[in-house]
C-alpha cells in the first residue's frame, strides 16, 4: 500500500542536487555536469509546472537525472509520476536495474524507500475470465493459416494453459519463448472488450486490474508511448491518476501515438465483426454486413497500393455500404448493458460491439476525411497497403498531425517531461515542438528555446535545454562525407559504395555497423561482399536481431548489417564497433503515403513540407544512427556518409547542425588512415 506523506514536512524534503549526489555517492558513479544541469531543469520545471525538452547525449546518466526529482515530486505530492518509454529494452533496465538500485539508495533520505511498478496495456495480461470460461474463439481464423502454423499455434496455446495455473502476474512477458499473436488472443482481451471488473466473475482477481492497482500505490508507473497515448485520448483512464510525466526516447513519441490513432479495414476485420454478431442477431442482418465485407474485399484486390487522395466513386459505396450495415449490427444487438447477469452472454456481446465499432467508426472516419475545401483543411489521410503473403490488402486513415491531440490531452493539465539524445533538429527545438503541439520558440535564436502550449486546463510554457554530452566528439570520432561519390539513384547500390565500403572495413579490421536505408541495400552490399572480405559479415534477417547484435558485440571483426531497427537499437562500447557506415541520407520514401501527405500538407499551409517533415525525419535518423558509434568513453571511431548530398546539398546545413560536433573531412585518406590506428590499437 502507498505510504501517506506525513511524516516529513515538504520543507524537510532534502534539495534535489543532495539527492542526487547521494545517489551518485552510493551507485559508485561520478557526478557529470550535463546530469547535474538536467536535474535542476527537471525541478524548476515541476516547480513552475511548465513542460521541458531535455536533449542528453549517450553517458549523461538522464535516467538518474529525471527519475530523482520525480521520485521527490511523488514523494512531496503523494501523486505516481508516470514515466513513458517507446522499448522493451528500457522499460526493463529501469524497473529491474535503475529503479531497485536508487530506491535503496534513497531510502534512509526520503519518508519510505521509493516504489514503482510497470504497467502496460490490458492485451499484455492473461484474462483468467477468457482462459476458464465460454468466450468466443477465433478458431475460424485458422483456415487462413497453413495446417502446421495450427498446430504450432495448438502447442503455444497448450502452453499458455500450462503457465496460466502457475503464473503471479500474468503478464505475457514472462513467457519464455514467446508465443505467436494467434495463440495470445484467445487468453487477453482489449479494453474495450473487457467486461469490467465489476462485472466480470474474475474480476477480483483480474491480472491487469491487479496491476492497475499495484500501479496507483506506487511512486514511480513505468509505462510505454502506446498507453500513454490511450490514457491520454481515451475517455477511460488507463493510468492511474498523475500529474507529471516523463517521457523518455521522445523523439519516438508522435510516431507512437498516430500508430495508436491509426484505424484499418479489411475483409478480415470486417469478417471477425460477422463472426462475433452472428450468433447474437437475426442472420440476415448479419448477412449485409458479411456481403458488404466480400465487396470491399474485391475493391480492394483490384485497387493499387498508395495515398487515395480523391474518394472514387465505387469506394465511397462501398465505405456507406460497410458503415451502415455494421450500424445496422449494432442496433439489433440492442442495448449495450444488457444480459449484465450473464456474464459468457455479455462477454460475446462486448466482443461483438468492439469488433462493430471498430468498423462502423473507421469508416465513417475514411468518409469524413474528404469533402473539404482545400489540401490544408484535410485533418486526415487514407491510403490502402497491399497484401503480404500473411495478411490480405488493408485500408488505413491516420491522422495529419497529431500535436493537436497531444497538446490537449497529453499536455494540458500536467507537467511533461521529454528527453532524448536527439531533440534539437538543426540546432533548435522547434521542429520536435510542433509536432508535440508546444508551438514553435518565439523569435530566432540557438536552444534554450522557450514557448507555450494552451490545453483544457491552464495555459503552460515550455523550455528547451541541451545538457551536452560527457564525450569529446571532436576527439574521439571523425565524421567523414564522402563527397566524391555520385548521388545515390533508385537502382539499387552502385559500384562506386560497395567499393568505399569495402575499403574502409578493410581499413578498420572488420568492426563495421553497416546501416541501411533499405533491407534490400543491405542484403545488397552483403551479397557482394561476403566473398571479397575476410571478415565475418552478418546481415539482419540471418537470425533474430538480438542474436546478431550478440555476435556482433562478442567477436571483434565480425560485421553487421541491417536497417532501421538497427539505427537506433544498437548499443555495442567497446572495440568491436569502429566504424558505422550509413548509406544514405535517410529520407522517407516518397511514395510513403503518410509522410508524403503531411509534407504535402504542411506545403498547403503555407509552410516548407519538404524540411518539416522529410528533412527533419532524415536529421532525426542520422542523429540515431551516428550515436551507434560512441557509447562509452574510451570508444573511438569513423562514421563514413557515403551520400555525398550530406556535403553538397542546400539543406546539408540542417542535418549537419543536428550531429553530435564530430571531427568533419570529405578526404576519403583521413578515415582510413584513422581506422587502420584503431586497427593497431585493438
Amino acid at each position: 500500500m502507498r505510504v501517506p506523506f506525513t511524516s516529513v514536512p515538504d520543507s524537510h524534503l532534502p534539495p534535489v542536487d543532495e539527492l542526487l549526489s547521494i545517489a551518485v555517492n552510493a551507485l559508485g558513479g561520478s557526478e557529470r555536469q550535463g546530469q547535474i544541469t538536467m536535474v535542476q531543469a527537471v525541478q524548476r520545471a515541476i516547480d513552475s509546472e511548465e513542460h521541458l525538452a531535455v536533449q542528453a547525449g549517450t553517458g549523461t546518466g538522464k535516467s538518474l537525472a529525471y527519475l530523482v526529482p520525480s521520485i521527490r515530486h511523488a514523494m512531496e505530492s503523494d501523486t505516481p509520476v508516470v514515466v513513458s518509454t517507446a522499448t522493451i529494452a528500457l522499460q526493463r533496465q529501469l524497473v529491474d536495474r535503475d529503479l531497485p538500485r536508487l530506491s535503496e539508495a534513497l531510502a534512509k533520505e526520503l519518508p519510505h524507500e521509493p516504489t514503482y511498478a510497470i504497467l502496460k496495456g490490458r492485451r499484455n495480461y492473461l484474462c483468467r475470465y477468457k482462459a476458464t470460461a465460454g468466450w468466443p474463439e477465433e478458431d475460424e481464423q485458422d483456415q487462413l493459416f497453413d495446417p502446421r502454423e495450427v498446430s504450432a499455434t495448438g502447442r503455444m496455446v497448450q502452453r499458455i494453459q500450462e503457465w496460466a495455473e502457475e503464473t503471479e502476474t500474468g503478464d505475457r512477458d514472462e513467457l519464455v519463448p514467446g508465443v505467436s499473436e494467434q495463440a495470445w488472443r484467445q487468453f487477453s482481451v482489449s479494453a474495450q472488450e473487457c467486461l469490467g471488473a465489476s462485472r466480470c466473475p474474475s474480476g477480483a482477481e483480474c491480472f491487469a486490474e491487479l496491476a492497475r492497482a499495484k500501479a496507483g500505490e506506487v511512486d514511480v508507473v513505468v509505462t510505454n508511448h502506446a498507453l500513454l497515448a490511450i490514457d491520454a485520448m481515451g475517455d477511460l483512464p488507463v493510468l492511474p491518476e498523475h500529474d507529471m510525466v516523463v517521457v523518455d526516447e521522445a523523439h519516438e513519441l508522435v510516431d507512437r501515438v498516430t500508430s495508436v490513432v491509426t484505424g484499418e479495414l479489411s475483409e478480415t476485420s470486417v469478417s471477425l465483426a460477422v463472426r462475433r454478431v452472428a450468433r447474437l442477431i437475426e442472420q440476415p442482418i448479419a448477412d449485409q454486413l458479411q456481403e458488404a465485407g466480400e465487396d470491399l474485399k474485391a475493391l480492394l484486390a483490384a485497387a493499387p497500393a498508395g495515398r487515395v487522395d480523391e474518394l472514387p466513386e465505387v469506394l465511397a459505396l462501398t465505405l456507406a455500404l460497410v458503415r451502415d450495415s455494421a450500424a445496422r449490427c449494432l442496433t439489433a444487438l440492442g442495448p449495450r448493458g444488457a444480459d449484465r447477469d450473464d456474464p459468457d452472454k455479455a462477454g460475446q456481446r462486448k466482443a461483438a460491439f468492439t469488433a462493430l465499432d471498430e468498423v462502423h467508426d473507421t469508416a465513417v472516419r475514411m468518409l469524413e476525411a474528404y469533402g473539404h475545401a482545400s489540401e490544408a483543411d484535410r485533418a486526415e489521410v487514407v491510403w490502402l497497403d497491399a497484401a503480404t503473403d500473411r495478411r490480405p490488402p488493408a485500408l488505413r486513415v491516420a491522422p495529419l498531425n497529431v500535436g493537436g491531440m497531444l497538446r490537449d490531452r497529453l499536455f494540458g493539465d500536467r507537467t511533461v517531461v521529454l528527453t532524448s539524445a536527439t531533440l534539437a533538429l538543426g540546432g533548435t527545438f522547434d521542429g520536435m515542438a510542433r509536432q508535440w503541439g508546444l508551438g514553435a520558440a518565439p523569435g530566432p535564436g540557438p536552444s534554450p528555446a522557450s514557448g507555450s502550449a494552451e490545453g483544457p486546463g491552464k495555459a503552460r510554457g515550455w523550455q528547451g535545454i541541451d545538457v551536452g554530452s560527457p564525450f569529446d566528439h571532436p576527439r574521439a570520432g571523425i565524421l567523414y562525407v564522402a563527397k566524391h561519390l555520385p548521388q545515390p539513384g533508385r537502382d539499387g547500390l552502385p559500384e562506386q559504395y560497395v567499393d568505399e565500403i569495402a575499403e574502409l572495413i578493410e581499413a578498420a579490421g572488420g568492426r563495421a555497423l553497416g546501416l541501411f536505408s533499405s533491407m534490400r541495400a543491405a542484403k545488397a552490399a552483403t551479397e557482394a561482399l561476403r566473398d571479397r572480405l575476410d571478415v565475418p559479415l552478418l546481415c539482419q534477417g540471418d537470425d533474430s536481431t538480438m542474436l546478431l547484435v550478440k555476435q556482433f558485440a562478442e567477436d571483434e571483426p565480425t560485421c553487421l548489417f541491417g536497417t532501421l531497427s538497427l539505427w537506433q537499437g544498437v548499443d555495442v562500447p567497446g572495440p568491436s564497433l569502429r566504424l558505422v557506415i550509413i548509406d544514405r541520407v535517410p529520407f522517407p520514401r516518397p511514395d510513403d503515403p503518410l509522410t508524403s501527405a503531411r509534407q504535402r500538407h504542411v506545403a498547403a499551409k503555407g509552410g516548407n513540407g519538404f524540411m518539416t517533415v522529410a528533412a527533419t525525419h532524415a536529421a532525426l535518423l542520422l542523429a540515431q544512427g551516428t550515436g551507434r558509434l560512441l557509447r562509452s568513453q574510451h570508444d573511438k571511431g569513423v562514421i563514413a556518409v557515403l551520400d555525398p548530398r550530406l556535403a553538397t546539398a542546400r539543406y546539408s546545413g540542417f542535418l549537419l547542425g543536428s550531429l553530435p560536433p564530430f571531427w568533419r573531412t570529405t578526404d576519403p585518406a583521413i578515415p582510413r588512415a584513422a581506422l587502420r590506428r584503431l586497427a593497431t590499437e585493438g
